[in-house]
């Protein structure tokens, strides 16, 4: 039985690259695409699949590599779309608008760019399943004034294509990671600028989220097991978002007096 191809974009490092190495150990037959090219080999070759440089930043060369990927590789009937750059916090009359137009042209219009490019192909078919890759930035208030709105866009985004291309049998849904203990994250904690302590702390579940929790739950929304499920975000944060509102209490109950 031939292999299902699966696409990951920013599958070079981090959740893209956790999500490569799930889809692989289930059986599919992964393209790992990346602006960083050697990363993408990197990572393809530990999972015995296929590199593709990808910029979804680039419109017309996303829709040319898509095409060559499908001519190629084969018809691709998995997109996780985990491409994105991060912010930094900053007050808005901090942050630049060349700042801001490079965030939301990554994390927001190359998400879009990129569900188009292979989208469409799965429409034509009639078959595929689409997991977009935002945040819990995007569904409630962060000094990320960039970042935040542009996945709030991207969870908007899944559920606009999920209703309009249901009915062409292609699924199309959102993953919302919480503090995700990616090298990015990791090289933040190691020089002091960031503290996870300060993460687990209103946490329901005691932990941060490693980029396999966030790969599993792709996987899943990829799966045949997930036939009848589309348009959802489903947050994987550890019970961070319900954990919020307990702040204004002594926090958690464990860490009451």
């Amino acid at each position: 039985m031939t292999a299902r191809i699966a696409v990951v974009t920013g599958g070079a490092s981090g959740i893209g690259q956790a999500c490569c190495q799930v889809l692989a150990s289930k059986g599919w037959r992964v393209v790992v695409a990346d602006i960083d090219e050697a990363g993408a080999k990197r990572v393809a070759a530990e999972v015995g699949g296929v590199s593709s440089r990808l910029d979804v930043g680039d419109e017309a060369g996303t829709r040319q590599e898509a095409a060559r990927i499908e001519r190629e590789a084969g018809p691709v009937e998995g997109l996780v779309n985990s491409a994105g750059i991060i912010a930094v916090p900053k007050a808005p009359e901090d942050l630049s608008m060349a700042d801001w137009d490079r965030v939301t042209h990554i994390d927001q219009r190359g998400t879009y760019v990129a569900n188009l490019a292979f989208g469409q192909a799965m429409t034509q078919r009639g078959l595929g399943a689409i997991v977009n890759i935002a945040s819990v930035a995007g569904m409630r208030s962060f000094p990320l004034h960039a970042y935040a709105p542009a996945k709030a866009a991207v969870i908007a985004i899944s559920e606009c294509l999920a209703a309009e291309w249901g009915r062409k049998g292609v699924r199309v849904n959102t993953v919302s990671p919480g503090f995700t203990v990616t090298p990015a994250l990791q090289a933040k904690f190691d020089t002091g600028e960031r503290s996870p302590d300060a993460m687990i702390a209103h946490s329901a579940l005691d932990r941060l989220i490693r980029p396999v929790d966030i790969a599993n739950a792709c996987a899943f929304l990829l799966s045949d097991e997930a036939a009848a499920i589309t348009g959802i975000n489903i947050p994987v944060d550890a019970g961070w978002l319900c954990a919020n509102g307990w702040k204004t209490y002594p926090g958690i109950r464990g860490n009451w007096p």
